[in-house]
């Protein structure tokens, strides 16, 4: 594995997943000797993290606009024809 020019480097997704290091998560290096740790880096208080990168990294992905109801009858199998909006 090499540091790019920008400094960059590509954390194996195996590292990742048992990590837990979802897109965007913030890391913290700590020096420690020859070497470095790389971590989670500290969480605000009173914020989830996970749950709060759940929401960032979703908003504003959704593209179709559906009413409740329409919603409701899709996760529930029954998706009916969409009535075109004007």
């Amino acid at each position: 594995m090499q540091v790019t020019s920008k400094g960059q480097v590509t954390i194996p997704l195996e590292i990742r997943n048992r990590l837990g290091f979802l897109p965007y998560t913030k890391v913290a290096f700590e020096l420690a000797g020859d070497h470095a740790r790389i971590r989670k880096a500290g969480r605000e208080a009173g914020v989830s993290a996970r749950g709060r990168l759940a929401i960032e990294a979703l908003r504003g992905a959704a593209d179709v606009r559906m009413s409740t109801d329409e919603i409701m009858a899709l996760t529930r199998g029954k998706a009916r024809p969409r009535k075109r909006r004007n």
